[in-house]
Parts: structure tokens; sequence; C-alpha cells
């Protein structure tokens, strides 16, 4: 017996009609499923117990034997062995066939295979299989050709012209196994040649297949042949019989997997597939009749014709005309539909399944609870960690055993809670929620237990589940073995997954209300804007002075202040004195909040002051964050991040933001940026009128004239709230990155623009007015398209995404990456300037950016005393950067690489050496020639850009000398050409052997030339260098 927990492969075959029989435990003869009165299940019929099985564990089907001592025994009245009921989970059946049929995978399927080993078209195959036509299946001495389809007026005429026996004709499966069992026959032995593997007519099909693939011109027939030679290739590695695609026995599986159940008003539920089988039985049972009372063979036909669009359904319903439809119209699920898709037996059964210690629940926020924690439901808590409620209950004496442990948790005595609280401590549970696309969708949290039903979740912790409180439901598993826990705790608590393995950035950032409330406290409020700040410009002592004043509204949280400040250590030592700092107390409040290595404090260069905080808005977080990561590491950043978001909530609560209409204001300015793009568009309309620019550069020329007018007005529209109101709430919203941005806040205020039509070009008529003027009855149909569209876009794209996924993981399963793409060569100018740096100090300050983060390959030693400075295996940070740099080190050597030209790019013993401030004025020569060696002519990959995104060269034009100075002359970080050492297809040099090839177009459409092609014959060229190959181009050259 097969062990189905332990095996080498599987491999998916056809049955054979012995094989059938082989699995079956009987035939099933009858249609009928249970007794109307009895409720017990026909005899011979679909969940007859003499075949699958009793339904009840050690009992016949009459009741003559019954218990566990009878195992084995086959009741000699019904027929039934005694055994358990489970084995009618297992136990099969079958049904013979009155009339072979075709297995509707096999025809039906993409490319069709019995079409394919018979060469004939699947129109023509569907006609015979269906009795619409004849096949000729011997011609004898006729002029008929084998395989020929012949009406039923064409059948009669030739009968009359030669007799009946003078050529066979054949109509159905019937015929289409007859020429299958044919193809497989044995050679006669003076035909066979044992020595070239040529014994049945199969193997000499595969032999003429392959000759013809060398010989034949015609792509379409040598994309035939290929496609015939895999399934005959397939057919003879296999060692399944192509007559085996017609089935003379149906396998019927068991009946547990087609269930029938009894519900409360005396009906029963059926499974679809007892109504397909009935049919199938019904249908065979009566060509059977028909057949021994000789019937008229039109009467004969039609049934089996019959037959096989039943087993059709059987198999596959609705893959061959409409479907085989149930109560209400729904199309019945046949046995392909249990095995394919979402709900089909792989994906919702054998690939993932329903675990134990699970649970399900619909999210809400939970801002009271730390990073590391989620708020889990009583009654859910107490049902997953059951028996380690029960254990507890057992130890510490509280139960004198399990069964009264177990009675105690099911009624929920006081007693259960205090211990649940024990057992829930430093138990992590893991929390997910679908789609799980990335490995943050799943992460660990200690529970803390709430009152409701619903699971609580940390604000922070939404953007990497994507997450929101609209009604979004969260699974909850419990790790149960230590080593599950330990790994849970270590690797899987949600503090420590504050980066997004996307990019390395922080995922963690603080987000709407608590960035709102940030931005509130640290605005500073100028007297100059309007009412007078109430505080402004005093001087305070610290910041508990500070606080006192603001206690008794003697200070406006956001007036400008300074305060004085000094550094103090644990000893009460000053450290550093900052003399006094301008701030607001705003700023103070939220600093004091951070640890003092991540402080805001910053000098003014010529003044030498010192001023504390920054303006706090999303972007300015995400940075926190980061900084905080780098230098306090993960767990004390979830502190601090946790600090920010109580902050965030508190001063989110005390601004109180409201809108109202009246904070929509439209800039003035507007009117006469519209006139002025109207006057353009005029004199546009002129020159198209004059025939001076064509319909579609006026139409370009419009477009971008709105386009234009749009910016600017939604420019004047944030100038004027920057300038006149800083703390409109909308404003703020926005700025802060709170919610909303700059286009949202232009149509509510400035105006909406140019809209798309159904078809997504653009209408160039544009909507002038914003919703605070309101639309006007065109403006509304105009933008009625854009909004419509985009929700129809937004459905289609996240099936189309998820598709996609699986399918890019199908395809990529056994690709590795070995190496880069090696025709792009790059030169990193930040690090050949920094060789030019005067010392290693100045060279590690301009590399700090690419070297933070990076690990120690080699210890790092003084160039004076030869000490190491630095182990080997340290993750290199701001300070021991500092140590390096003032030792004046000449060269480090880090793990991996960052080269792009590496080829040791995959081996993780590479290293990377980097050289550190070595002055030579012929550095700079030696870089230019190296460019102008490797790179000059070659084509850019992208643009080259400099710090302030001013752009060098352009991408895809060839480097010049020009250009090269330009890029060594500015800040950019590197330029990336093409080599254009491109792999190509030597069109001559193809050779096809016996193997299946693809056509040469199917593998150049797609690809980019690597040189100029020349027709031959005239000299002329066809494409050029770096051009895409596209269907129509591929055509030419092939």
């Amino acid at each position: 017996m097969l062990d189905v927990n332990n095996f080498d492969s599987m491999r998916i075959g056809l049955a054979s009609p012995d094989k059938i029989r082989e699995w079956s435990y009987g035939e099933v003869t009858k249609p009928e499923t249970i007794n109307y009165r009895t409720l017990k299940p026909e005899t011979s019929g679909l969940f007859c117990e003499r075949i699958f099985g009793p339904t009840r564990d050690w009992e016949c089907h009459c009741g003559k034997y019954k218990r566990i001592r009878h195992k084995g025994t086959i009741c000699e009245r019904c027929g039934v062995e005694v055994t358990r009921a489970k084995v009618r989970r297992e136990r099969m059946g079958h049904i013979e066939l009155a009339a072979p049929v075709s297995h509707i995978w096999y025809f039906k399927g993409i490319p069709s295979r019995l079409g394919l080993v018979l060469d004939i078209a699947p129109r023509a195959l569907e006609k015979v299989l269906y009795f619409a036509s004849y096949i000729v299946i011997d011609p004898g001495t006729t002029e008929l050709s084998k395989k020929q389809l012949l009406s039923e007026k064409e059948y009669s005429e030739y009968r009359s012209k030669y007799s009946s026996a003078a050529f066979k004709v054949g109509m159905g499966a019937e015929a289409i196994k007859e020429l299958l069992v044919e193809m497989e026959a044995d050679l006669p032995e003076d035909q066979q040649k044992p020595e070239e593997g040529i014994i049945s007519r199969l193997d000499l099909l595969h032999q003429e297949l392959t000759n013809e693939l060398k010989t034949v011109t015609s792509q379409q027939r040598r994309l035939k042949a290929i496609r015939r030679l895999e399934v005959v290739e397939a057919f003879r590695k296999s060692g399944n019989k192509p007559s085996w695609m017609i089935m003379d026995v149906v396998p019927v599986i068991p009946p547990e997997l087609r269930p029938m159940v009894q519900l409360d008003g005396g009906r029963f539920a059926t499974s679809d597939l007892n109504d397909l089988y009935r049919r199938v039985i019904n249908r065979n049972n009566r060509l059977k009749r028909l057949l021994e009372l000789h019937a008229p063979d039109i009467i004969v036909r039609n049934e089996k014709r019959m037959l096989q669009e039943a087993v059709d359904a059987l198999i596959d319903n609705g893959r061959r005309g409409r479907p085989v439809t149930g109560p209400g119209n729904r199309p019945l699920k046949s046995l392909s539909d249990m095995l394919k898709g979402k709900q089909g037996r792989f994906r919702q059964n054998l690939l993932g399944k329903r675990v134990d210690y699970s649970g399900r629940s619909v999210i809400v926020v939970g801002p009271e609870l730390k990073l590391h924690q989620c708020g889990l439901p009583k009654e859910m808590a107490l049902e997953l960690f059951k028996p380690f409620v029960m254990k507890r209950l057992v130890s510490d004496g509280i139960a004198h055993n399990i069964k009264s442990a177990k009675r105690m948790v099911e009624r929920a005595k006081d007693e259960v809670w205090d211990v649940l609280e024990g057992v829930i401590k430093e138990h992590p549970v893991l929390l997910n929620r679908a789609p799980t696309l990335h490995r943050l969708g799943i992460q660990a949290f200690e529970p803390v237990l709430t009152e409701g039903r619903a699971l609580k979740l940390h604000p922070l912790a939404c953007t990497a589940y994507n997450a929101d409180f609209d009604g979004d439901q969260m699974a909850i598993h419990l790790p149960l073995s230590a080593e599950a826990q330990a790994e849970a705790r270590v690797l899987m608590l949600a503090a420590n997954h504050i980066l997004a393995p996307k990019d390395g950035g922080p995922i963690i950032v603080p987000s709407q209300d608590m960035v709102l409330g940030s931005y509130y406290l640290t605005a500073v409020r100028n007297s100059s804007q309007g009412r007078p700040i109430v505080g402004e410009g005093k001087i305070f002592t610290g910041i508990n002075e500070a606080l006192l004043a603001y206690q008794h509204q003697e200070l406006d949280i956001q007036a400008e202040i300074k305060v004085r400040m000094k550094d103090v250590d644990e000893d009460g030592n000053v450290v550093k004195d900052y003399g006094l700092v301008r701030t607001s107390l705003g700023r103070m409040i939220f600093n004091e909040t951070l640890p003092k290595a991540v402080r805001q404090f910053s000098q003014d260069k010529k003044t030498g002051e010192w001023s504390l905080g920054m303006l706090m808005n999303k972007k300015q977080l995400g940075k926190l964050v980061d900084i905080c990561f780098k230098t306090l590491g993960a767990s004390e950043t979830a502190v601090v991040i946790d600090n920010v978001k109580n902050l965030g909530y508190h001063y989110a609560c005390i601004a109180g933001m409201t809108v109202a209409i009246s904070d929509i204001k439209v800039p003035e300015k507007k009117q006469a940026l519209l006139d002025e793009a109207e006057a353009k568009v005029k004199k546009t309309q002129r020159q198209f009128e004059r025939g001076l620019i064509s319909d579609e550069e006026r139409y370009k020329k419009v477009c971008k004239v709105w386009d234009d007018a749009t910016n600017l007005v939604a420019d004047a529209m944030y100038d004027n709230y920057a300038d006149n109101e800083p703390f409109n709430p909308i404003y703020m919203m926005a700025d802060s990155g709170a919610r909303g941005n700059k286009s949202q806040m232009r149509q509510l205020a400035g105006m909406r623009g140019l809209m798309a039509d159904p078809s997504g070009k653009t209408i160039e008529i544009p909507i002038t007015a914003n919703f605070r003027e309101g639309l006007s009855v065109s403006d509304y149909f105009i933008s009625s398209h854009g909004a419509r569209k985009g929700l129809a876009d937004t459905a289609l794209r996240t099936a189309d995404s998820g598709y996609l996924t699986r399918r890019l993981v199908d395809v990529a399963q056994d690709v590795i990456v070995r190496e880069e793409d090696c025709d792009v060569v790059g030169i990193n100018l930040i690090r050949e300037r920094a060789k030019l740096a005067e010392s290693a100090a100045a060279a590690v300050e301009q590399l700090k950016e690419t070297l933070e983060g990076r690990i120690l390959a080699a210890d790092v030693l003084s160039p004076e005393t030869a000490e190491v400075i630095v182990e080997k295996g340290v993750t290199l940070d701001e300070e021991i950067l500092k140590t390096i740099g003032e030792a004046g080190v000449a060269e480090i050597t880090l793990r991996g690489s960052s080269s792009n030209s590496d080829a040791a790019i995959t081996n993780a013993a590479a290293t990377d050496t980097i050289k550190l401030g070595a002055p030579d004025e012929n550095i700079r020569k030696s870089i230019k020639s190296a460019m102008v060696a490797e790179m000059m002519g070659k084509d850019t990959t992208a643009a080259v850009v400099d710090s302030q995104g001013v752009e060098i060269v352009p991408a895809g034009v060839p480097l010049t000398e020009e250009y090269i100075e330009a890029v060594l002359s500015s800040d950019a970080k590197e330029v990336k050409v093409r080599n254009n050492n491109i792999r190509g297809i030597e069109v001559e040099a193809i050779v096809e052997g016996s193997g299946v090839i693809e056509p040469l177009k199917d593998r150049i459409v797609g690809r980019v030339l690597a040189e100029d092609i020349i027709n031959p014959e005239t000299g002329e060229k066809i494409a050029s260098l770096n051009d895409d190959i596209d269907e129509k181009l591929a055509d030419e050259i092939v």
C-alpha cells in the first residue's frame, strides 16, 4: 500500500478501463440514492452500502451483524462488509457504459490532444463524436480517403454506388476509438525496426514527424508538426495508450465526497455531482435497453449522443455548449470545478487548510496599545488558550483533574479569567490579514485582553497590513510549542519590523491624526500673520517654566521663544551648554519625548545661535524613525514611535481640526489666469483656421495651455494659503501629509482642469470651476466619465495583479538569478570623487550614505600603530565612520559587493574594497580616461542627474567627451551605459533536431537588435541597431 505521507514523486496520467475497474468495489447500475421511507441507501445505487461500505461503524445494511467482533465479515443477506463507516470516503465504484464516450479534456482542451494524435481538425472531430458526420475508417477499394468525413447524404450515395461491404465508416466515440487502437497497434514483423525503436504505428508516426520537421519550410506546417510530436512523444514516454482517451468505464467517486444531507424541513440537500451521475446512469440504462430491443439506428444514435453529453457535463460542465443547470438556473459543479480555482480542492484544501487554534474577527483601532501589543477579545482568548488554561487550573490546584478544569472553562467561572491573564503573558499570537502580499502580512503581537468581540490593532501596524477600520477582518493564530513562541517573539514581533522589505525605509511611520497633531504642536505662529501671539519673544529658564506660563495662559504653545538649555549627564555634569535656544513650547514638548541622541538641535553657521525642533510633517517623521532606527536600534525606536503616537493623538484632539466650507478659499488671481489661458487657446484656434498647424498640433497645444493654467491656479491657491492662512485646517491637513494632497486641494479651491473621456483621451474643454464654486451640468457630465473609469479600473486591476502574481511565481519557480545585466557598465562617481578627497575624514563624509549599514569584512588597522581600530563583522554607523576617518585609514574592505559589474555579486564571500582619500591630481585624469575608453560613444541607460535633479546627460544618447566633462564637473552619483554586446541569434546556425523547438519568429519577437539587419539579396537596411523587434519586423527578418 502506498504511504501517502512519504513518496518521492507523483505523476498524473490517464487511467485505463482495467485500472478504473481495479479501483472499483462494484458497479453502480441504479440512479437512486436513498430510500425515501427508510432513509437508507438503495442497493446498487449511488450510495449503495454493498459497494461503498456501511453508513454506520461495524454494522451491515440489514442489521444482521453489529459490533466490532464481526469485523471483516460480509453479510450473506445484504452483501455489506462489516467495517468502519469512514471507508465511504475512500471506496470508489464504476459505471459500465453501453457505448464508448470521449473524455472532454482530451477532445476540447487547447490544443485538442485527440485531434493532434489523429491529425483531424477539432471541428471535424466534434461532428464525428456528436453524430453529425460519418468518418471513413477503411476506404477499401473506393476513391474515398481514410479519416474523410461524410454527411448522411454522401454516405447513402457512396453506399448505393459501392455497396456497404466495400468500405467501412463509423460514427461517435466508437469510430474514433477504432482509429486510435489501430494507431497504437504493433506493426507487422517485417516492417518493425527494433534497432531504431520502431515497433508500433505510434513509433512510426514519431519518426515521420521528426523527418518532416527537418524538411518542411512552411512555418504553419512546422508548428503543427511540433505540436503533434509533443503529444506523440508524451504518449510513448509515459506508457499511456491513446485509446484510453475514449472511455468505456466511468469511475464513481466515494459517496462521502458528494454527500447528501437532510435539512430541517425533511428535505434533502445533495451535491451537484449526484445529479450529474444520475443523468449518466439514466441515459446509460436507457441506451442498454434500446440496444437490447434493436431499436432503430436514429434513436440509438441520439441516445449515444445524449450519453456523451452527460459524461461531458459530469467531467467538465460548461466546457462544450450550454452548461447543465440546477434549481434557479445555476450551473452544476462538475468534477473539474471541484479541482480548479480558488475554491477547488488544490487551493482550498491541499495547499491551504483551516487550522486549529485560530480565529477570525473584525478589527478596530487600539490607540492605547504599545507597538508590540494587540487587543484580544476575552471569549476568543479563552477558546484559543483553552488547553493552557486547563493545564494551569490543574497545576495550581484550582481544579482536581482535566475533566473538571474543562467544565470550569466551558462555564467561564471567575477563577478562569485570572488564570487566563497569567497564561497569555509573554505568549505571542500571530495576526494575519489577507491578502498576504509580503512578509509583513503576518506579524506577532503580545495579546492584551479586551471586552467586546473585535480584535484591536495598533494604528501604526496598519501600513504593513494595508488595513483600515471600515470592516476589515483579520485572522489570529496561536504558536503552540516553545520553539514556535520563541521564533514568533524573536523574528516576527511587530516592534522588530520597523523597516519595509521593499526598500529598507521605515514602514512604521506615524500617519493621519498623529501627523496632524505633531504638525500642529511643532508649527510656529508669527504675530505678523494676523492676531497677536501670547508670549512671543519671551525668554525662559527651562521647559518647566515655559509649561507653567502655558498653563496660566501666559504663553501660546506655538509662540516663538528662547529657552536656556544645557546637556547634563547622569552625574549632573554639564556636557554641553547651548545658551539661549530659539524654539517654541510645542517643539520642546515634542523633543522631550525623544532620546537625547536624536533631539533636533541645529546651529546657525553665521550667528552661532542654536535652535531646537522643526516643523514635523509626515516626511520629517519618516526621517526621524529612520534616524532612530540607525542610532538606537529597533526596541528603542518602537518606544519613540509609541511616544510620538500618543503625543500626536493628544494634540490632534487639542487642535480640534474641523472643515467648513468657509475654509475653502478661491485665489483672487484665478480669473486673470483663466482669461490669459482663454486668449492663448483662441490664438491657437486662429493658427489652425489659417492652416498654420494641423488639428493634432492644435489639440496638443490646447491641452498644454489648460494643463499649465490648472497648475498656475493650483500654485496661486497654495501660495495664498501658505502666506495668509498657514493654520487653515484644510491647508494643514494637506501640507502636513496627514490626509489629502495638493491636487485634491486644487479641485476644492482651484480648478478641476482637463478630464478624460471613456476611451481615455483627454477632453480639450476644461472644467474651470472647483467644488467650492460648484459644477455646471456639462462639467458634472464630463467629470463622471473619469470617476466611473477610475472605479472600474481599480476593481479590474486588483484581480489582474493577483492573477499576474500567481503566474509570475509559477514561471519563476525554478529560475535563479546568478548574475546582473553584464551588458550595462557603470562608474560610481561618488566613490571616485572620494579618492580625490583631501583626507580620509573628508572621504568618509562623502561616502557616509553608501557606507552606513555595511559590514566590515576585515579588521581596520591604524596606519600609525597598526592596532585594530574596528574589528571585522561590525556594522558601520556614524560614530565608527568618524573614528575611521579621524585615524586617516586609506582603505576599508566590506562584505558583499555594491559594484554593478562585480561577477561575484551572488557570492556571500565577495568583498568590496573602498579607497579613502588618496589625494592625487592624476586621479581626475584617470577617471576621465577610463570613462573615455570604456563608455564613450555608448548609449546611456538612464538620464544622468545631479543632486538637485538637473539633467546633465539625457537617457539613450551616446556619451560624448563634452558630456563626460559635464558629468565630472557636477556632483552626479553615477553613469551607466549599454555595452551593446547582446547575445544575438544566428539565423543560419539554427539546427533543429528531433526535439520540440519554437519557431524563429517566436524567439526573436520582443528582443533588441545588437546590429543592423541588411537584406542579403538587395543590400537594403531592414532594421537598425537597438530597434525593438515587433511582429511586423520579425516577419521581414524571417
